[in-house]
């Protein structure tokens, strides 16, 4: 990367803003190869996004900010840090995935379950980050009455059908489900307000 942020004209102009589209590209394409793709494909695509992982830390490099060996080295104490049940003497703890946030949000200083969770997610992975956030954190929401289990197929074809709904009403889903969405952020900070 050093060698061809010297040498070829396209990836010396590129910058971290420029790159993006491609980060998110590569990043669906992964996700693609996972779902529909075989293991040759997922090799492939997460070379591709090793690649970004690789150009971003160069460009950082440059700047004098950090570099890959850093951003290799971040993540492995992040993993010692998250998981003292397995590199210290804790026991494994009942929730996981609670005790992997609750420990993210204490050494992030964060004081909302909705910090630190991304806007251009799309509305229901936004939602779902959100409801397990609050879950995670504890933040008292009102849930409904009784939940019923659905498949993974049902799930997908109710959703679908709304869309569909949503086409035949002249709607936008995603921008009805984001509309939803901000009103469940101001349940979960009058939760938190309490």
């Amino acid at each position: 990367m050093h060698r061809l942020r010297a040498e070829c004209p396209w990836d010396a102009e590129q910058t971290h803003r420029s790159l993006v589209p491609y980060l998110v590209e590569e990043s669906c394409e992964v996700v693609e190869a996972i779902e529909a793709g075989t293991t040759d494909d997922l090799r492939e695509e997460l070379g591709d996004l090793l690649l970004q992982v690789v150009f971003h830390s160069e460009l950082a490099a440059e700047e004098g900010a950090f570099n890959v060996q850093a951003v290799a080295a971040g993540i492995a104490d992040k993993l010692v840090r998250r998981h003292p049940h397995v590199f210290a003497t804790e026991t494994a703890p009942d929730d996981p995935h609670a005790s992997w946030e609750q420990r993210k949000a204490v050494e992030k200083g964060r004081t909302s379950a909705l910090e630190g969770i991304p806007e251009q997610l799309s509305a229901l992975s936004r939602a779902g980050k959100i409801l397990s956030r609050a879950r995670s954190r504890r933040v008292p929401l009102a849930a409904p009455a009784e939940v019923e289990p659905i498949t993974d197929e049902a799930l997908g074809e109710a959703l679908l059908d709304l869309v569909v709904r949503a086409q035949a009403s002249g709607l936008d889903a995603e921008q009805s489900a984001r509309t939803a969405v901000r009103r469940l952020e101001v349940r979960v900070r009058d939760a938190e307000r309490g």
